[in-house]
C-alpha cells in the first residue's frame, strides 16, 4: 500500500527523489525559496507565465545520488477538467515520472496560500492513479513509492482531515474497482454477499442476505427470475448503517449486482461481453459506499441494498414472453431476458421501501442507450424529486462523477405496455435509458424521493481516462459518501 503523509519540511532540506509542483495563473498552490530546488520552482513558474512551455516541465538539480528530479505542471495545459480533477490528474501523472526517474519518494507541494484546499484532491490522484489490477500477471508492479504532501503549518490540520477522508473514500473506490475488474468465475453473488458480511463485521454495520427459499417467501421474484437459469443463486444483500441519534432522512442505496450478464436467452454478441463480469458495478459501487460511510459516520441513516444475480442462459433459465408478479403485485412481461438489471432493481426498491427509506438512489450499468447518448465520461441520471436530482449531481461535481439530467418523458409510459401484463420490460428500440426510467419508477415505494443512475458509460475503461487506468473506475462511491454527508 502506498504510503502518504503529511509534511511543512521546508524545500531547502529537500534531497533527492522527486519534487513535483502545480502552476496556476489564478491560485497561488505553491512557494518556492532561494535553494536550487527553489530556483528551478520559481523559473517554470516564470516559463509557464510567458507561455514559454506546452507540457510539463522537467528539470534535474544537483548532482549524484543526492539530485533531485523537479516536474512542474500547468493548470493551462488542463483546462478541460477543472482545477480539482487538473490536480489529481497530475498526481497520478508524478507516479509516471517517480517511476520513470527510479525515485522512491516523492514530494507534491501544496505550501501556497491556496495549496491546503487541493490536499484531498492529491491524495485520491495517487490512491486512484496507483490502482493496477495485475494480480494475474507474472510481470506485475513491483516496489512502492511514499509520497510526502507539503503544506504550510497553518492548514495542517485540515489538510490532516482532508488526506483522511480522501484516502478512505478512495481506498473504497479502489475495493469496488477490485470487484467490477474480476472474472466472472470469481465473482458471483455469493461472493458478494460474503464480503458484504466481512465489511459488517470489521465496521459494525447491520447485514442480512436473503436468498434461496425466502426469495420466494418474500417475492423478490424479480431476483429468483433472473437467476433461475445459473448454477449460483441470487441474494439480496442488506447493509445497515445507523447513527447515534435517530434521523428523520434515511437514505437507500441501491445498486444492481448482476454478477455476469450474457443476456439470458436472449443472449448477447459475443464481442465486448466480456466486460459483463462489471455488470454488478452498481453494486459494487453500494457495497464500497457503505464501508466508507461506516466509518464516516453521518448524521443520516443509510441502507444499502444489492440486488445480485447471474444472468445465464440454461434448461430453467427465464424465457421471452414468460410472465411474473413483481413485489409490489404489477405484473410484468419478460420480453427481452436482456433487460434483467430493472427486474431485480424491483426486488431491491421494494427493500429500500420495507427499511422505511426516504431517499433512494439507484446505480445499474442499465442501458447501451445511455452510453450512446453521454458517451462514456457522464452517468444519466433522472428521477421524482428535483432537489434529490440536484443533490446528487452536486455531489458528483465534488468528486469529479459527472451527470446528465435526462427527463421522464410520460408519453413514453405508454411504450412499456402490453396486452399480456401490467408491464412489459423494455419499451421498444429508442430512448431506452428514458424508458427504462420509468420502468423503474412503477416499482418506487410511495412516497419516497428517488433518483436512478445509469452508470453504464463510465463504470469501466478501455483506455486510460483523467487519472484512470483501463479497467474498472468504481464510478458512484464517491458521490455516494459525498450524498451521505451532505444530506
Amino acid at each position: 500500500m502506498m504510503k502518504i503523509a503529511l509534511s511543512v519540511k521546508p524545500l531547502s532540506k529537500t534531497r533527492g527523489g522527486l519534487v513535483v509542483a502545480v502552476v496556476d495563473p489564478k491560485q497561488r498552490l505553491f512557494e518556492s525559496d532561494d535553494s536550487e530546488v527553489g530556483q528551478a520552482l520559481a523559473e517554470a513558474h516564470r516559463a509557464f507565465g510567458r507561455g514559454r512551455y506546452h507540457r510539463e516541465l522537467v528539470r534535474r538539480v544537483g548532482k549524484g545520488a543526492s539530485s533531485t528530479t523537479v516536474v512542474v505542471f500547468s493548470s493551462e495545459l488542463e483546462k478541460v477538467h477543472g482545477l480539482p480533477e487538473s490536480v489529481k490528474i497530475f498526481a497520478a501523472k508524478a507516479l509516471g515520472y517517480a517511476s520513470d526517474y527510479a525515485c522512491t519518494h516523492l514530494s507534491f507541494l501544496l505550501n501556497g496560500a491556496s495549496g491546503g484546499e487541493y490536499v484531498g484532491c492529491a491524495v485520491e490522484g495517487f490512491v486512484l492513479g496507483n490502482y493496477r489490477f495485475d494480480k494475474y500477471r507474472k510481470d506485475r508492479a513491483k516496489g512502492s513509492i511514499a509520497v510526502s504532501i507539503v503544506c504550510r503549518s497553518a492548514d495542517r490540520k485540515r489538510a490532516a482531515l482532508d488526506l483522511k477522508r480522501a484516502r478512505l473514500v478512495s481506498d473504497e473506490v479502489n475495493r469496488a474497482r477490485d470487484l467490477v475488474n474480476e472474472p466472472g468465475d470469481k465473482v458471483y453473488p455469493k461472493t458478494l454477499a460474503t464480503m458484504a458480511k466481512s465489511i459488517a463485521r470489521a465496521s459494525g454495520l447491520g447485514v442480512s442476505i436473503v436468498s434461496g427459499r425466502e426469495l420466494d417467501k418474500k417475492r423478490y421474484n424479480g431476483l429468483v427470475a433472473v437467476g433461475k437459469g445459473s448454477v449460483y443463486p441470487p441474494c439480496l444483500i442488506v447493509l445497515r448503517y445507523r447513527p447515534q441519534r435517530a434521523s428523520k432522512r434515511h437514505l437507500a442505496l441501491v445498486g444492481k449486482g448482476i454478477t455476469f450478464d450474457t443476456g439470458g436467452i436472449s443472449i448477447k454478441p459475443s464481442e465486448g461481453m466480456w466486460t459483463m463480469k462489471g455488470d454488478m458495478a452498481g453494486g459494487a459501487a453500494v457495497i464500497g459506499a457503505m464501508a466508507a460511510i461506516a466509518k464516516r459516520k453521518p448524521k443520516i441513516a443509510v441502507t444499502g441494498i444489492v440486488a445480485a444475480a447471474e444472468n445465464f442462459p440454461g434448461p430453467d433459465a427465464q424465457r421471452p414472453g414468460d410472465i411474473f408478479v413483481a413485489n409490489n403485485g404489477k405484473s410484468i412481461m419478460v420480453d427481452n431476458t436482456d433487460a434483467e438489471g430493472r427486474l431485480v432493481l424491483t426486488d431491491a426498491l421494494a427493500r429500500a421501501g420495507e427499511e422505511g427509506a426516504t431517499h433512494i438512489v439507484d446505480a445499474a450499468t442499465l442501458t447501451g442507450s445511455v452510453v450512446r447518448a453521454l458517451g462514456t465520461s457522464v452517468a444519466g441520471i433522472m428521477g421524482n424529486d428535483p432537489d434529490l436530482v440536484r443533490a446528487v449531481i452536486e455531489s458528483g461535481a465534488r468528486h469529479g462523477e459527472a451527470f446528465w439530467e435526462l427527463p421522464l418523458v410520460e408519453e413514453y409510459r405508454d411504450l412499456l405496455k402490453t396486452p399480456f401484463a401490467d408491464l412489459n420490460n423494455i419499451g421498444g428500440k429508442f430512448a431506452g435509458a428514458i424508458t427504462a426510467g420509468l420502468f423503474l419508477r412503477e416499482f418506487v415505494p410511495p412516497g419516497a424521493k428517488w433518483v436512478h443512475l445509469d452508470i453504464a458509460g463510465p463504470f469501466i475503461l478501455e483506455k486510460k481516462w483523467k487519472y484512470y487506468p483501463e479497467g474498472a473506475t468504481g464510478f458512484a462511491v464517491k458521490t455516494f459518501v459525498d450524498l451521505a454527508e451532505s444530506l
